[in-house]
C-alpha cells in the first residue's frame, strides 16, 4: 500500500508541475462547454426565440400578397423588413442585400399572384361541381375561363444567403410552403362556398382539425425535459475525460526517454504499482473535472443567461459512467504512452485521436444526424457508448440497468486496451 501511495503521488507531483497539463484537463473542456452551449442555445430555442429578419417584396396587389404579409407580421420568429435606407426595397434591391449577407433571406410574391390563384380555383372548383351535377354549366361559360395551368402560375421568388446552409433553406422553405398551402386550402373553402350558396360565421379553415400533442418519451414522469444545456454538459464533459490522454501519454513517454521507469523497475515495485499509481491518479482527476464541470453547469449558466443543469436523482448512475469512461479514456492514454516513443509523436497524435473519436462518437454532431455509414462506424467510438449512457440516465430517465451494456462495454475497452499495453511493454523490456 505503501508504494502504491508513493506513485500516485509521483503523478500528482507530475500533473501539478505541468500548468500545460492541467490547462487541457480543466480550462480548456470548462471554455468548450460554455462557448459551445451559447452557440447552440438557439437551437433548441429553450432559453428565447430567434427572430429571423426577413425581406418582403409584395407586387403583388391581391389578397394572397396581403395576407402572407400580414402572417409573416404577425409571426413572432421572423421579423418584416420591407425599406432599406428609407426606401421600399425592389427586387434587385433585395437580391443585392441577400447576396451581400446583410440578410439571409428575401421573399418576392409576383404581381397578379391573386387573381391568378383565384381564376385557377374558380376553373376547378367549377370543373368538380359539374361533374357530380351541383351546378349546371354550359360551355360557352366553362370555355370562357382562361385555363391557367400551375407550371403558367407566377412563382414565388426566395432568395437565400449563398452562406446560409441546406438544412437552414429547406426549413425556411418548408414553413413558407406550409403557410401558402393553407392559404391555399382556405380560398379553395371560400370558393366552394360561395359556389354553392353555403353561408357559414366563419370560414371552414378557420382553424385546423389536426392538433399536435408534444410528448417526450421517457421512462417514468420526473425526467427531464431536453434542451441544449441537457445535450452540450454530458458531450464536453466525456470530451475532458479523453482529453486526458494527452498528458497521461505525454508523461508515460518522459519517463521512458528520461530513464525514470528504469530506476523505478530497479526498485522492489512491480509494474502493476506503477501502472496502478497512474490509474488511481487519473481516475480522481477525472472525477475532480467532471464536478467542475457540474458547478459551472450549475451556477455559472444562470448568469450568462443559460438554463442551469441539474443532474436530480441522477447523479449516482452519472457518476458511475464517468467512472467507466475514465477507465476506457486511461486505457487509452497508457497505450498511446507505451507505443509513441517521443513528446513530439504521442501529444499531438493524442490530441487529433481524441478529436476523431469525439466527432465519431457524437459529440460535435448528434449520431442521428449523420450519414448512415458514418452511424454504423459510429458504434464503435468509446465515446458513443458513454454519450449514449448519459443520454439514457439524464433524457430517457433510465436506471444502471438500461446502461448496464455500455458500461461494459467502456470496461471491455479498458481492458483490452491495458492488456496490449502490457504485452507491448513486456516485448520491448525482453528486446
Amino acid at each position: 500500500m505503501h508504494k502504491l501511495l508513493a506513485s500516485i503521488k509521483k503523478e500528482m507531483l507530475l500533473l501539478i508541475r505541468d500548468w500545460g497539463g492541467l490547462g487541457i484537463l480543466f480550462i480548456m473542456p470548462s471554455i468548450l462547454l460554455i462557448t459551445i452551449t451559447l452557440i447552440q442555445q438557439s437551437t433548441f430555442k429553450e432559453a428565447e426565440n430567434l427572430v429571423m429578419p426577413i425581406i418582403l417584396v409584395n407586387q403583388d396587389e391581391g389578397e394572397l400578397g396581403k395576407t402572407i404579409e400580414e402572417n409573416i407580421q404577425n409571426e413572432a420568429s421572423l421579423e418584416l423588413v420591407q425599406n432599406w435606407k428609407n426606401q421600399k426595397i425592389d427586387e434587385p434591391t433585395a437580391r443585392q442585400l441577400v447576396s451581400d449577407g446583410k440578410y439571409q433571406i428575401a421573399l418576392v410574391i409576383p404581381e397578379r399572384l391573386s387573381a391568378n390563384l383565384e381564376e385557377k380555383i374558380n376553373e376547378n372548383v367549377e370543373k368538380i361541381l359539374a361533374e357530380f351535377s351541383m351546378e349546371e354549366t354550359d360551355s360557352t361559360n366553362s370555355n370562357s375561363t382562361e385555363n391557367i395551368e400551375p407550371e403558367n402560375l407566377a412563382k414565388i421568388k426566395l432568395y437565400f444567403d449563398p452562406a446560409v446552409g441546406e438544412t437552414f433553406r429547406n426549413s425556411v422553405k418548408n414553413d413558407i410552403e406550409k403557410m401558402i398551402s393553407k392559404l391555399e386550402s382556405k380560398k379553395i373553402y371560400t370558393v366552394f362556398e360561395d359556389q354553392m350558396g353555403i353561408e357559414t360565421e366563419g370560414s371552414m379553415m378557420s382553424e385546423s382539425a389536426i392538433q399536435f400533442d408534444e410528448i417526450i418519451a421517457q421512462k417514468g414522469n420526473d425526467g427531464i425535459v431536453p434542451n441544449t444545456v441537457q445535450h452540450n454538459v454530458p458531450a464536453w464533459i466525456l470530451f475532458g475525460i479523453f482529453f486526458i490522454i494527452v498528458p497521461l501519454g505525454i508523461n508515460i513517454v518522459k519517463e521512458k526517454n528520461l530513464g525514470t521507469i528504469i530506476r523505478i523497475r530497479t526498485s522492489p515495485v512491480s509494474y502493476a504499482t506503477i501502472v496502478s499509481g497512474k490509474i488511481i491518479t487519473y481516475l480522481i482527476i477525472c472525477l475532480i473535472q467532471f464536478f467542475v464541470m457540474l458547478l459551472i453547469a450549475r451556477f455559472l449558466f444562470p448568469k450568462l443567461g443559460l438554463l442551469a443543469f441539474s443532474p436530480g436523482t441522477q447523479l449516482l448512475p452519472m457518476i458511475a459512467i464517468v467512472i467507466f469512461s475514465s477507465l476506457a479514456a486511461i486505457g487509452l492514454g497508457i497505450l498511446i504512452g507505451t507505443v509513441m516513443k517521443t513528446q513530439e509523436q504521442s501529444a499531438p497524435f493524442g490530441a487529433i485521436f481524441t478529436i476523431i473519436l469525439s466527432a465519431i462518437g457524437g459529440i460535435w454532431v448528434p449520431v442521428y444526424l449523420m450519414p448512415e455509414i458514418m452511424q454504423k462506424v459510429a458504434v464503435y467510438s468509446p465515446m458513443n457508448w458513454g454519450i449514449t449512457a448519459f443520454y439514457d440516465i439524464i433524457l430517457r430517465n433510465g436506471s444502471l440497468v438500461d446502461i448496464a451494456k455500455e458500461l461494459g462495454l467502456l470496461f471491455l475497452f479498458f481492458v483490452g486496451t491495458f492488456a496490449v499495453s502490457v504485452w507491448i511493454n513486456k516485448r520491448n523490456n525482453v528486446i
